[in-house]
C-alpha cells in the first residue's frame, strides 16, 4: 500500500470513529431510545379481542381502540378523548364493566405514594357514546359491581357505594380521619410492601362488599419537610411503623349492600397480625382471606361465610423464614382453587379442592414458576411462565391440570411474557433479550407458532447500530468461597484484552430480587452503555439472597441482611479485578435502595477492593425502616438487635478509606432522608471526608423536570473523576 493511500484510508477510519456518535444523559433522559409498545393492553373477557390506549400525534388526542386478536385488524376506536369535552385532559387509565358496555375512565391523576393515586373519573357508555363526569371531585379506587349497576369507591379514607341509574350515592362509612382510620384503602406500609391499595371487593352477586379498616391511631407519625417554593416550608405527616413499633390494628368487615348494614368478622384467635388479601371465591356467599402473623413464617387462607360470618382455616402455611403473599390464588366454578407456593423449595402451582385437600401439585422440578396467566376450564389447561430455561431466562408454558402435556409455547431465548385472548386460543408475546429491543407478536396458545407481528423496534435496533456499542456478556461468577453466582459484564465496543481497565459495577441486591436477567435495555443500560464508550468494563453480579434459583439461596439471608450479599459482591470484585484485562485498583460500586445501601457497605468492608461508590437513596440502619420489609427478613429490632446493627454501614463509617458519593431525595417517603443525614452526621463524626447531593421535594425515584439529567451527570463526573 502506498503511502498515500495509507494515510487516505487511516484519514477514514479517523473519519468514521469521529462520526459515530456516544450516548449521552441527555439522550437518555429526553427519550431518544424510547421503545414502541403497547400502553394500557388489555384482553377483553366477552369478546375475542383486546384494547390498547394509543397516542395519536397529529390530533393530539389519545384513544382507546379495539383490535381483533384472530387478525390483528382494528374493529374501532371505541374513545377518543379529544371528541369529549370531560376527556379533554387526556386518559390515564381505563376499567370496563363486567358487561364490557361502560368504561370507567381515569384522568388528571394525581399520585400519593408508590401505587396510590386519586383521580377525576369519567363514565363511557358504548352504546349511548356519552361521556359523563362521575364526581365533581376526586376518588380513589372505583370498582364496578358485578352487575355493572354501580360503582364502589373510596374517598377521604370513607368507602361509598354509587348508584349509575339513580345517580344516588350510599355511605358505607363514616369513621374514616387522616392519620387515624382508613376504610377499604391500605395504609403506607400495607401499599408499599403487601403492593396494593384497594383493601375492598365485591362478591360475585354483588350483595356484599368485603373491607379491610385500619387503625392507624397508634401508629407513630413521620413528618417531612416540603420546601416547594413557598416563603414558609410545609409539613407532610404520615403514618409510618418503622421495625419493632406499632403496626395499625387491622379488622376485616362485610357491607350488606341492599339492608346497607356492616358486620364485623372474628377471624380467630389473631394477635399484632396482618390481612394482605382478600377475595370473594366463585361462591358468592363465600369470602377468602390470607392472614398472616407479624414475622411472616405463618400464613392461613381463612374462608369466611358472607352471612353468619363464621371464619375457618383452609390452608396453612409455615416457613422456616418467611412465606410470600401469592396474587395467583384462582377459584374454579367448584370452588376448588389454584395457589401457587415454594414450599418444596422452588415456585410452583398447586390445585386444592374446596376444603384445601391438595388434588395435586401441577409443576415440579429446581425451577421458579414466575408468573401465573389463567386458567382454561374447557381444556383444563394452566398457562404460566417460569424459569425452567435457565434462571436470566423467562418462557411461557401450558400444561394439564393434572400435571401433564406440558409445551413450551416461546421459543425466543431471553424474556417471554403473554397476553392471552379470552378463549385461551392466541396470546400477544411481549419478547425482549439484552441483545432484542421489545417485539409484541400474536402466537397460537397450542403450540407458540407465531401468527403475526404485531409492533417492533426495528428502527431502534438501526438507530443503536449507529452507536458502536458493546454488547453485555452473560457468565456464572465462581467466588473463592465456592458460590456460584450470575453475572454479566459490558465491555467497549473496541475492547483490547491487552489493556488495563477500571471496572464500575451495579448491583441492588435486596431479597428476591434479580438484576442479571436477559432483556432489553433500561435506561441504567444505556448509562452503562456511555460509561463503556468512555472506557469503563460496566459488571453486574446477583449474590446470595437474591431471586428465581431457589428458596434456599434467596432465603439463607435471614436475619442478616447485608452479611452475605456484602460478601459476595466483595469476593466477586476480587475475581473480576484478576482478570488480565482489569486493573483491579480502580473498582468502583453502584446501587440504589437496597443497592445504595450495600454498595455503602461494599465500600466500607471492602474498603481494599474497592476504590469508590455511589449510594443513592440508601437504607444506611435497618432501624429506620418500615415494620413489613424489615421484620419479614430480620425479625423486630427488639429480638435480633446484632442482625439490625452488625450490618448497617452507618456502624462501619470508620472503615472508609475510598471516594463516597451520597445522594438522596428530599421527600422521599419510603426509605427517609434521615438514613442519609444520619449517616453524614456519623461519617462527620469519624472525621470522613465524602461528597453528597439532596434533591429537594423528590421521592424514592428522584425524577420530575431536568433532575434525572442532572443526577445522572453528577453520577458520570463523579466516576470519571474518582476512578
Amino acid at each position: 500500500m502506498t503511502p498515500n493511500k495509507l494515510a487516505a484510508l487511516l484519514c477514514f477510519v479517523c473519519l468514521s470513529l469521529a462520526a459515530q456518535p456516544k450516548i449521552t444523559v441527555e439522550d437518555i433522559y429526553t427519550g431518544a431510545f424510547k421503545t414502541k409498545g403497547m400502553d394500557e393492553l388489555q384482553s377483553m373477557k366477552n369478546t375475542n379481542q383486546y384494547t390498547v390506549l394509543n397516542y395519536d400525534r397529529a390530533s393530539r388526542s389519545m384513544q382507546i381502540d379495539l383490535f381483533d386478536f384472530a387478525t390483528l385488524k382494528k374493529v374501532a376506536t371505541l374513545v377518543d378523548s379529544k371528541a369529549f369535552k370531560p376527556l379533554a385532559d387526556g386518559i390515564d387509565s381505563y376499567t370496563f364493566s363486567p358487561d364490557e358496555k361502560m368504561i370507567l375512565i381515569a384522568n388528571n391523576s394525581s399520585p400519593i405514594f408508590r401505587h396510590s393515586f386519586t383521580a377525576n373519573y369519567v363514565l363511557f357508555d358504548l352504546n349511548t357514546k356519552e361521556a359523563t363526569t362521575l364526581f365533581d371531585f376526586a376518588v380513589q379506587e372505583p370498582t364496578f359491581s358485578p352487575d355493572g349497576k354501580k360503582i364502589a369507591y373510596a374517598k377521604d379514607n370513607n368507602l361509598y357505594v354509587y348508584d349509575i341509574a339513580s345517580k344516588k350515592t350510599q355511605q358505607i362509612t363514616s369513621d374514616g380521619k387522616k392519620n387515624s382510620i382508613i376504610n377499604g384503602i391500605t395504609d403506607w406500609v400495607y401499599e408499599e410492601e403487601f403492593a396494593f391499595v384497594r383493601a375492598y371487593d365485591w362478591s360475585a352477586d354483588g350483595s356484599k362488599i368485603a373491607f379491610i379498616r385500619f387503625d392507624e391511631t397508634q401508629v407513630p407519625e413521620f413528618t417531612m419537610n416540603v420546601f416547594h417554593k413557598d416563603l414558609y416550608p410545609k409539613n407532610e405527616t404520615f403514618k409510618y411503623p418503622k421495625a419493632g413499633e406499632k403496626n395499625s390494628d387491622v379488622s376485616l368487615k362485610i357491607y350488606d349492600v341492599k339492608s346497607n348494614t356492616t358486620k364485623n368478622i372474628a377471624l380467630g384467635n389473631y394477635k399484632d397480625f396482618y390481612i394482605p388479601r382478600l377475595k370473594w371465591t366463585s361462591d358468592a356467599n363465600v369470602l377468602s382471606v390470607q392472614v398472616l402473623n407479624r414475622h411472616q413464617d405463618n400464613l392461613d387462607l381463612v374462608f369466611v361465610d358472607g352471612n353468619s360470618g363464621a371464619a375457618k382455616v383452609i390452608l396453612n402455611e409455615k416457613d422456616n423464614a418467611y412465606v410470600d403473599i401469592t396474587d395467583n390464588l384462582t377459584f374454579l366454578k367448584d370452588n376448588s382453587f389454584i395457589w401457587t407456593s415454594e414450599k418444596d423449595g422452588f415456585n410452583h402451582i398447586y390445585v386444592y379442592d374446596k376444603n384445601g385437600k391438595l388434588k395435586n401439585q401441577v409443576t415440579k422440578g429446581p425451577w421458579e414458576v414466575t408468573a401465573y396467566y389463567g386458567f382454561d376450564e374447557k381444556n383444563k389447561t394452566i398457562f404460566y411462565q417460569s424459569v425452567e430455561n435457565g434462571s436470566i431466562n423467562r418462557d411461557i408454558y401450558r400444561i394439564g391440570l393434572d400435571g401433564k402435556n406440558k409445551v413450551r409455547l416461546s421459543s425466543q431465548t431471553g424474556t417471554n411474557d403473554a397476553t392471552f385472548s379470552p378463549n385461551f386460543d392466541l396470546y400477544v408475546c411481549k419478547f425482549s433479550s439484552a441483545t432484542t429491543p421489545t417485539v409484541f407478536t400474536l402466537n397460537s396458545a397450542k403450540d407458540g407458532k407465531q401468527v403475526q407481528s404485531i409492533v417492533d423496534n426495528q428502527a431502534l435496533a438501526d438507530k443503536l447500530k449507529n452507536y458502536n456499542l458493546g454488547s453485555k456478556e452473560f457468565f456464572v461468577l465462581k467466588t473463592e468461597k465456592g458460590h456460584e453466582l450470575n453475572a454479566w459484564i459490558l465491555k467497549p465496543k473496541d475492547f483490547d484484552p491487552k489493556k488495563k481497565y477500571p471496572v464500575f459495577m451495579y448491583q441492588y441486591s435486596g431479597p428476591g430480587s434479580q438484576q442479571v436477567n436477559n432483556d432489553w435495555n433500561n435506561a441504567d443500560d444505556y448509562w452503562f452503555q456511555s460509561l463503556a464508550q468512555q472506557g469503563y468494563l460496566v459488571a453486574c453480579v446477583d449474590g446470595r439472597g437474591t431471586g428465581f434459583k431457589g428458596a434456599a439461596f434467596k432465603k439463607c439471608t435471614q436475619k442478616q441482611l447485608g452479611k452475605y450479599e456484602v460478601e459476595d459482591q466483595i469476593d466477586a470484585a476480587k475475581v473480576i479485578g484478576n482478570y488480565p484485562y482489569v486493573d483491579k485498583s480502580r473498582i468502583g460500586i453502584f446501587g440504589w435502595s437496597y443497592g445504595g445501601f450495600m454498595s455503602s457497605n461494599c465500600l466500607f468492608k471492602g474498603n481494599d477492593v474497592f476504590k469508590m461508590a455511589i449510594a443513592v437513596a440508601p437504607v444506611t440502619n435497618w432501624r429506620f425502616y418500615d415494620s413489613v420489609y424489615t421484620e419479614r427478613y430480620m425479625q423486630t429490632p427488639q429480638e435480633n438487635a446484632s442482625g439490625y446493627d452488625d450490618n448497617s454501614p452507618i456502624n462501619h463509617v470508620d472503615k472508609l478509606k475510598g471516594k463516597f458519593l451520597l445522594i438522596h431525595g428530599s421527600g422521599d417517603d419510603n426509605v427517609h432522608m434521615q438514613n442519609t443525614m444520619q449517616m453524614m452526621e456519623a461519617l462527620i463524626q469519624a472525621n470522613k471526608q465524602f461528597d453528597s447531593q439532596i434533591y429537594p421535594d423528590k421521592n424514592h425515584g428522584i425524577y420530575g423536570g431536568k433532575t434525572r439529567i442532572q443526577l445522572y451527570n453528577k453520577m458520570t463526573n463523579f466516576i470519571k473523576d474518582n476512578l
